[in-house]
């Protein structure tokens, strides 16, 4: 199993801001890849910090990736085909530069088309010509680059189609799987908010990674994915923006479960679209190392019932049901709560009868102070 992790862009917490700096930060943070962001007119000055990029990946055998306009409309008319195209074209040749082993881009509205296999024809020529196009790049014998050891030695970057997150855009899972199935240099990029958000809120489970990963590698035979993960707010099937994990509905531990339980056989690089950038990265790895503790403590209860068993002649099953048991039962003994007995209320103290005698003496004096007789008729 390998799983890579990293941030999408130059980390929050750089104090420059240039990817090579990114970089240096990205590997003291334990994180081994980083994806580019190109997805706005590249300017010329940043072929400069591109290529030191490269060099740096190079030696430190470390993952570069980048990352397409995100506006694209390669379902569009000829105008704005072209236009899309001419960005992507810029996004080719930086990814030639910084050693990208991905090239994430995307369609675009469906356009005229609308859904069906016409759109899905349209994409996969546009797509096959893209593959061309950096072939060509990457082997264009007119330029020598004797500080660009990967272009004449390695193998050109692949081209990865995302998946898209609003109804109206092309590019829903089984529409990305179609088109990579028939272009061949192509991969599908799994932005797993976009799947999410897409399906209504689809990926609950561990169980649902499972159907995803299995459909895929069942539909286009690969062991690598290249995917997105980051929070997502959505409503009716569409994607709004993006969110910390932590603040949405949609859960990093399955993943990670299912990347630990049953995902041995994958080679997957996990990029962090989150707000978060990094922190969210780091949040990722510590959930996967969290996955991987409690996977070795199952075992080692496993293996302790099998010994525990062999000695004792009794079955592993019937030793699970007994610490279940018990467990159940200090769960309950543990949320009863103590009855609290009644307190005994403190004994009225009586009245001494001395004083009692005081008392009713001195009002019979008031009494006797203010009395009078009726009959005595010189008062007024």
């Amino acid at each position: 199993m390998g799983v890579k992790l990293g941030p999408a862009g130059v980390p929050l917490s750089c104090k420059g801001r240039t990817i090579v700096e990114g970089m240096d930060d990205i590997i003291a943070l334990g994180l081994e890849t980083m994806e580019a962001q190109t997805v706005r007119l590249i300017q010329p000055q940043h072929f400069e910090q591109y290529w030191q990029a490269g060099v740096l990946a190079n030696k430190a055998e470390f993952e570069m990736n980048i990352h397409g306009p995100y506006y694209s409309e390669l379902l569009g008319n000829r105008v704005e085909r072209g236009r899309s195209l001419a960005k992507i074209e810029a996004t080719l040749q930086a990814a030639r530069t910084i050693n990208a082993r991905h090239i994430t881009l995307h369609a675009g509205h469906y356009g005229e088309f609308g859904r069906g296999t016409a759109a899905n024809e349209q994409v996969a020529n546009i797509f096959s010509s893209i593959v061309d196009r950096i072939h060509e790049i990457w082997h264009d014998e007119d330029d020598e680059f004797p500080v660009f050891p990967w272009i004449k030695d390695g193998t050109p970057s692949k081209i990865g189609i995302e998946t898209s997150g609003r109804q109206e855009l092309w590019g829903s899972l089984e529409e990305v799987v179609e088109v990579v199935n028939h272009v061949e240099g192509t991969i599908p990029v799994l932005n797993i908010a976009h799947i999410h958000a897409r399906g209504h809120g689809r990926m609950k489970t561990s169980e649902d990674y499972g159907e995803l990963f299995d459909m895929v590698r069942e539909s286009i035979g690969t062991k690598e994915f290249y995917c997105h993960f980051s929070g997502i707010e959505h409503r009716t099937g569409n994607a709004m923006h993006y969110t910390q994990i932590k603040k949405s509905d949609l859960n990093f531990e399955p993943l990670a479960e299912f990347i630990v339980e049953d995902g041995g056989w994958l080679d997957i690089t996990l990029i962090s679209d989150s707000p978060l950038l990094e922190h969210d990265a780091m949040y990722m790895l510590q959930n996967i190392d969290k996955a991987k503790h409690k996977q070795l403590e199952r075992k080692a209860r496993e293996d302790r019932r099998r010994a525990l068993a062999a000695q004792t002649g009794t079955s592993v099953e019937d030793l699970q049901r007994r610490e279940e048991e018990m467990a159940k039962l200090r769960t309950q003994g543990s949320q009863q709560k103590p009855v609290e007995e009644p307190k005994a209320e403190p004994a009225k103290e009586e009245k001494k009868p001395k004083k009692a005698a005081a008392t009713k003496n001195k009002k019979e004096e008031e009494e006797d102070v203010f009395s009078f007789e009726e009959d005595d008729d010189d008062l007024f």
